[in-house]
């Protein structure tokens, strides 16, 4: 299969020819403004499929089904509560995923074998007309092979998926750069599944209290049934293995430069960069005081990793609040949640 990439700044139609490849049940990658998605028919089980197949993902791994109006709620999800209704009108179209429980209409390949479905309604214009032009909910996990580190440029997803999608549509660097906020409000309180482009504290500003998933903290085992996309196997790794330092940036970076051996790479904060720059390969994901910067540098820094000779990557990490919870959580399911909390024992 040739992939098409396809630059609707330069070509007027490019749009509307995503959006007949997606009728077909063809699978496509395109922008969002989080990462890039790969995205097919939601309701054709067998163009969701491809979906697995491109990507070599676990078919138990939940897809967010993406729409292009809050209304479109009514013909995906079996009940669209007040608390979902307030999420809806404080953050879409935006960077956050509602799972609700889900109409009949929904095959079980779409939604992991689950009776819920993550809903999204992305900010992206592009991606917003290219689900009209589909004229169906589309399904769009992350347009990476499984367990790498998320796309967000075009360039990203062409270099995993050229050659076993049909096109890809380049709708220009992610603004946000790390994954959708997943919230189920099908439990008896709101739980907060993946950490993303809303913050925890945003949602309780809507929601009041909101748990914190597990998963969020630990690994989960690869036997149990999750209700949201990334909660268990790899995600988001380069091929070394990544320790995380957690810390103030001067005593992580003391920390892992007295770890360093000669074929290892550190992921650090930009002012620390000259600390390593001798003894390391370096790659950069923003201010320690920028955690938006952070979020949007965060999968391009780890995805360089596997451009170079490293054999162990030692990675520093922003506090768990605002959205350095999700810059901090894709780092640790990256390392696997190999952690050393230097905080430990501090008053």
């Amino acid at each position: 299969m040739q992939t098409k990439l396809l630059r609707p700044t330069e070509d007027a139609t490019a749009l509307d020819y995503a959006g007949a490849l997606l009728r077909d049940g063809e699978v496509v990658g395109i922008p969002t403004e989080t990462v890039y998605g790969l995205a097919a028919n939601a309701l054709d089980p067998e163009a969701v499929a491809r979906i697995f197949a491109a990507k070599g993902r676990p078919q138990d791994n939940p897809l967010i089904v993406h729409i292009a109006a809050i209304e479109d709620v009514n013909g995906i999800a079996s009940e669209f509560p007040a608390e979902a209704q307030a999420l809806a009108e404080a953050f879409w179209p935006g960077p956050l995923t509602i799972i609700l429980p889900k109409q009949d209409r929904i095959p079980m390949v779409t939604s992991g074998g689950l009776n819920t479905v993550g809903i999204r309604f992305p900010s992206h214009p592009m991606a917003q007309a290219i689900i009209r032009a589909a004229g169906v909910p589309l399904a769009a996990p992350s347009a990476n092979t499984s367990g790498r580190p998320s796309t967000t440029t075009a360039q990203h997803v062409m270099e995993d998926l050229d050659g076993k999608i049909a096109a890809v549509v380049d709708g220009g660097p992610c603004t946000v750069g790390v994954e959708s906020t997943v919230v189920s409000l099908c439990g008896a309180r709101p739980r907060l599944l993946r950490p993303g482009g809303i913050s925890l504290e945003q949602l309780q500003s809507v929601l009041g209290t909101v748990e914190i998933d597990r998963a969020l903290k630990e690994k989960i085992d690869d036997t149990e049934t999750v209700s949201a996309p990334g909660m268990k196997y790899r995600h988001y790794a380069p091929k070394a293995p990544v320790t995380v330092v957690f810390g103030s940036p001067k005593e992580s970076a003391d920390y892992i430069y007295a770890q360093l051996g000669e074929n290892s790479g550190v992921l650090c904060f930009d002012e620390c960069a000259k600390r390593f720059s001798d003894r390391a390969i370096v790659e950069t994901f923003g201010p320690s005081d920028d955690e938006a910067e952070q979020a949007r540098e965060i999968f391009d820094a780890l995805r360089r990793f596997d451009e170079t000779t490293c054999t162990e990557i030692f990675a520093q990490c922003p506090p768990s609040s605002g959205i350095g919870l999700a810059v901090s959580n894709r780092i640790k399911k990256a390392a696997g949640f190999h952690v050393i909390d230097l905080t430990e024992g501090q008053a």
